[in-house]
């Protein structure tokens, strides 16, 4: 059997996912990325082809992306980011009908990229500025809040009034923001369901400068959290494609790449 990988270095998780010669995924593995980027990354891979029962010779092509893919030497060769989340998005959102706007919230930044009918891309935009519309910002927030990360979304929806106002552009002011709505009595509840709004109004202003289609692709690990994605569709006023693993379309685009890449040189070779 012959495999295809891609291998996503993010600024906060390395994503790797592994495709068969009929394109189906047969493995994935998050990591968080550390500070080692390279050595992380090699053992990222390691792990993933033995979760998959797959040796390092069966291995065919590998294609490196995301924040630290220069760093990756064994990699076959490396794309943008921009340009494997389109291939992923695209290829994944064949099962809904097709997508042509993504939206992607990354650790460090955030994208809206339009892509045409073949999954090339039209235009994108990205902030990678502040990072108060990222990640990044959840962790700053549920750490203020003496929450999980991962319970954020849950909690949205238990608050009793309206979501608060967090107006601050900047992670530093928004997390004094915070600071200070739990000092005046505040519920969390409604502090959770007021960033994520303001998360979620700083990402439809990027969606709008590409121009949002009717279905919206939204992708990165913040995609997990229900909350968030609640927040993003009653500011677009539309349901959002959300994938089964949101953190992992990118390193799936590049994979699919790969495996395209290796059989165009196969038939190179003939």
């Amino acid at each position: 059997m012959t495999y295809f990988a891609g291998i996503d270095i993010g600024s906060t998780a390395i994503k790797t996912v592994l495709i068969n010669a009929g394109g189906e995924i047969v493995g994935i593995h998050v990591t968080d990325s550390g500070s080692l980027f390279h050595k992380n990354a090699k053992e990222a891979l390691r792990v993933l082809l033995e979760k998959s029962g797959v040796d390092r010779a069966q291995l065919k092509y590998l294609i490196a992306t995301g924040y630290g893919r220069k760093l990756f030497k064994e990699a076959d060769d490396s794309i943008s980011e921009i340009t494997a989340n389109a291939i992923g998005a695209h290829e994944t959102g064949k099962a809904y009908g097709g997508v042509r706007t993504i939206i992607n919230i990354g650790g460090q930044d955030s994208k809206a990229i339009q892509i045409d009918d073949s999954g090339n891309v039209s235009n994108f935009v990205m902030n990678d500025k502040c990072a108060a519309g990222t990640g990044r910002f959840l962790d700053v927030a549920a750490r203020n809040l003496d929450l999980d990360l991962e319970d954020l979304g849950d909690i949205h929806f238990t608050g009793s009034g309206a979501p608060l106002s967090i107006n601050s552009t900047c992670t530093v002011f928004a997390e004094s923001e915070i600071i200070g709505l739990l000092a005046n009595g505040h519920g969390k509840a409604e502090i959770v369901a007021g960033i994520h709004y303001s998360i979620a109004k700083r990402t439809v202003r990027l969606a709008k400068r590409v121009g949002i289609e009717d279905r919206v692709y939204f992708d990165g690990g913040p995609a997990l959290n229900k909350g968030l994605v609640a927040a993003i569709q009653d500011e677009l006023q539309r349901e959002l494609v959300v994938p089964q693993y949101p953190q992992t379309t990118t390193a799936y685009g590049a994979a699919v790449l790969a495996r395209s890449e290796f059989l165009a040189e196969q038939q190179e070779g003939h």
